[in-house]
């Protein structure tokens, strides 16, 4: 039995214009995506009227197969 590997990748991306980027990002991967973890900037008074973006990046996590 061989155990699992996984890679972490970060995708620096704007939700509101990433689309195909995450996209072509996802299609590339040779394993299987576990996981898309985004990381979530502090809320400020900006954000909350979408002066600034909330969201930095994604975590994607993927299982390989070695």
């Amino acid at each position: 039995m061989t155990k699992a590997k996984y890679k972490i990748h970060r995708l620096d991306i704007k939700m509101d214009e990433d689309r195909e980027k995450l996209e072509q990002f996802l299609n590339n991967l040779a394993g299987e995506v576990v996981s898309i973890i985004p990381n979530i900037a502090k809320t400020s008074l900006l954000q909350i009227y979408g002066v600034t973006r909330k969201m930095d990046f994604l975590f994607v996590v993927e299982k390989v197969n070695e």
